[in-house]
């Protein structure tokens, strides 16, 4: 199975960065097991995504910038209003990275 790095540059895998990054160098970890380490962690997070949530959410907001770029589209909404079966919430900005899913079973 194929995985993007889109989760990365979540608040979790950039901890998991800096933190294989302190480890790598103090010695305690190599540079190839660290590799393997964000890797399984592109795997299990889009596994988990696609088996474990159910939740829908509507998003409603001013487009600000779109861009389609290596099949990968990014959005930037302004005042974005997001809507799911727990409430509702108003952000300032949202950025939203979408893959099609079809490339991940290549």
């Amino acid at each position: 199975m194929a995985t993007f790095e889109l989760y990365r540059r979540s608040t979790i895998g950039m901890c998991l960065t800096e933190t294989l990054d302190q480890m790598v160098a103090g010695g305690i970890l190599s540079p190839e097991l660290a590799i393997q380490v964000l890797i399984q962690f592109d795997k299990s997070m889009t596994e988990a995504l696609e088996t474990e949530v159910k939740s829908k959410v509507s998003i409603k907001g001013h487009l600000h910038t779109y861009r389609f770029c290596d099949n990968v589209w990014t959005f930037i909404l302004q005042n974005a209003q997001l809507k799911s079966e727990e409430g509702q919430e108003t952000v300032d900005s949202v950025k939203i990275v979408a893959c099609d899913s079809k490339l991940l079973t290549q």
